[in-house]
């Protein structure tokens, strides 16, 4: 059938609602992420500084915290200890650099934490940021070759699956988009999101059956959604549109998740106490 001009608007005002879903959800889920910087304000000496606190960093290095504050009579520490533990938090106090105040957290294994914050000081004033404790993460370098194509597969399968779902409830064909969807999320998510996870933390699939990684999890409770929906599709099921509807719904919701929650990490109490030990202050 000859698609008229309205028929054409009609998809492209589809696609343009599937893609700014799709961005917003990305930027919702990586901006409420455990991996997103701390950032905040302090005010010492009437001036108000803006600051920020990495969350994640590579093993390959110890992790640098650089506080631009560039009044000389601003000092600081670092407090920090290893997390999830109760042990006691160590200080390193903050050496300038011109007009920034430096320290170095000392790199941890693939999946090891730290958590710290830094406490400002100005003669009589004081300023403890953040209020709760910043936590990073250590991992190890990912090869740009599986990280670019994981992401680009799975900005594809949602914007695919979401774009299914808008087809469903508006009466539009679903096949193909249900079959592209699939497409894009077996081998991003269970291919190059294994592969990518791997480099970073030393294991392929740290959901069910063998832990509770929110980010592996979600990508299976995807796959299942749309393998039932596909199925309802191609078997010609009655309400195989709300099938798809459903799970396009279902992708929506769980890809709002922050990435990377109840990720790989060290249990330090379950480790070798003699994993890390400090450099000298």
């Amino acid at each position: 059938m000859k698609k008229t001009p309205l028929m054409m608007r009609k998809n492209s005002a589809l696609w343009v609602v599937a893609l700014v879903l799709t961005l917003a959800s990305a930027v919702y889920q990586r901006v409420t992420g455990p991996s997103y910087p701390a950032r905040g304000t302090v005010t010492l000496g009437g001036e108000t500084y803006r600051l920020r606190l990495e969350r994640t960093h590579l093993t390959t290095d110890d992790q640098v915290l650089e506080l631009p504050i560039a009044d000389r009579e601003v000092t600081g520490e670092v407090r920090w200890r290893r997390y999830p533990t109760s042990e006691a938090f160590r200080t390193r106090h903050l050496e300038r650099r011109g007009d920034v105040l430096e320290a170095r957290l000392p790199r941890q294994p693939p999946a090891g934490k730290l958590e710290y914050q830094v406490l400002l000081t100005r003669d009589a004033e004081q300023q403890l940021f953040p209020a709760r404790p910043a936590i990073t993460r250590f991992k190890n370098p990912e090869s740009m070759a599986v990280l670019i194509p994981h992401i680009l597969a799975m900005f594809m399968a949602m914007m695919l699956s979401t774009r299914a779902g808008l087809a469903a409830v508006t009466g539009g064909r679903v096949g193909q988009y249900t079959a592209l969807t699939l497409v894009c999320l077996i081998p991003g998510g269970f291919v190059l999101g294994p592969i990518m996870q791997e480099q970073a933390f030393g294991d392929y699939w740290t959901g069910i059956p063998f832990g509770w990684d929110l980010t592996d999890n979600k990508t299976l409770i995807a796959l299942v959604a749309w393998v039932l929906a596909a199925w309802a599709v191609w078997a010609r099921k009655r309400g195989a549109r709300w099938a798809v509807a459903g799970a396009a719904l279902v992708m929506l919701l769980i890809f709002m998740i922050p990435h990377s929650t109840w990720g790989s990490e060290i249990r330090w109490d379950e480790q070798d106490q003699e994993l890390f030990t400090p450099p000298p202050d």
